[in-house]
């Protein structure tokens, strides 16, 4: 992502704890901002967010 050879990323959250857990964009910080939230649909069960690059 911070080289931008990522054009679009589907992400699929679900609202699920296993051990202790890991932040997915906590290094990528800097390259995310070259992205915009294209869609989100969120339901009980997940929370699906397009994030496509401007």
């Amino acid at each position: 992502m911070r080289a931008g050879l990522v054009d679009e990323l589907h992400l699929a959250i679900v609202p699920l704890l296993v051990g202790r857990g890991e932040r997915l964009l906590d290094h990528v910080a800097e390259g995310i901002e070259g992205y915009r939230v294209a869609e989100m649909v969120s339901s009980p069960a997940a929370t699906h967010a397009l994030l496509v690059r401007r």
